[in-house]
């Protein structure tokens, strides 16, 4: 990869685990996006569903597949994802990062928030993929300022994303009407004021989207599946496009709505 093409950053709606195995509008955009943007050298992944204390990156050789859910059909525990991990890429991450100490991982993998959607882009499993976690004692700014030391990664060939939801409340869900483009009132309100801030640039207001009111208090009840999408704007540079698809609502509190970052 030509050291001085620089990379998308994208933010991934991911949704439900059985976006993984079922065809349906979103997952054909995941695998439009693949097909789309610049083949990566390697992924760094930050997902929602691996929250520890401190900051770590996987860095063994072969990351696991993880199934990091229960409920759901036998064939999606069947799912195996098996892209080669980076030990390389994880060390570079731990000196780039001087605003925290960063741990190499050997224990945890490759979680559903990853590889539920990666294997839509690279359903090959070529591309080595390595995990960095959310640290839960740590407040938003913290987040943004630590993804801001990950810029120069992408002028190396890797591509970031990070896999959320941008409004995420389970507690809530309309179960009967999953199929249903339908959100409540709160859900589309904080959806298109989230859409608002980003396409002006107003990252201040996002790191602080909690304190926007009643509609963002209920989008975002806990905060791991919205800090990806803080991780992939603190890498927004100035020439940057940015561009929304799978912008819908699913269940009526939950949005599919993922975010591509890209050189104009």
């Amino acid at each position: 990869m030509n050291p001085q093409v620089k990379m998308p950053v994208l933010f991934l709606g991911h949704g439900s685990p059985m976006n993984a195995i079922e065809e349906n509008e979103f997952v054909q955009e995941f695998r439009k996006l693949g097909r789309d943007i610049p083949k990566p050298e390697a992924i760094l992944c930050i997902s929602a569903h691996w929250e520890t204390r401190g900051t770590h990156v996987t860095a063994m050789q072969k990351p696991p597949t993880i199934h990091d859910f229960g409920g759901f059909p036998p064939e999606l525990y069947e799912v195996q994802y098996p892209a080669p991990g980076s030990p390389e890429l994880a060390q570079n991450v731990k000196e780039s990062v001087v605003h925290t100490e960063v741990g190499l991982d050997q224990k945890w993998g490759l979680d559903h928030g990853a590889w539920s959607v990666i294997k839509h882009l690279y359903p090959s499993a070529e591309v080595p993929v390595i995990q960095m976690s959310l640290d839960y004692k740590n407040a938003p700014e913290y987040h943004y300022a630590l993804a801001k030391q990950l810029g120069k990664l992408r002028r190396n060939g890797v591509l970031i994303i990070g896999s959320g939801n941008m409004v995420h409340n389970l507690r809530l869900i309309d179960w009967r009407r999953l199929n249903d483009e339908y959100a409540f009132d709160w859900a589309e309100e904080a959806r298109e004021r989230m859409k608002s801030l980003i396409t002006g640039g107003d990252h201040e207001q996002l790191v602080r989207a909690r304190n926007l009111g009643r509609a963002f208090e209920l989008a975002i009840p806990t905060p791991e599946h919205y800090l990806p999408l803080l991780y992939a704007l603190a890498l927004q540079e100035k020439d940057d496009v940015v561009t929304f698809f799978n912008d819908k609502p699913v269940g009526g509190s939950v949005s599919m709505t993922s975010v591509r970052i890209e050189a104009n």
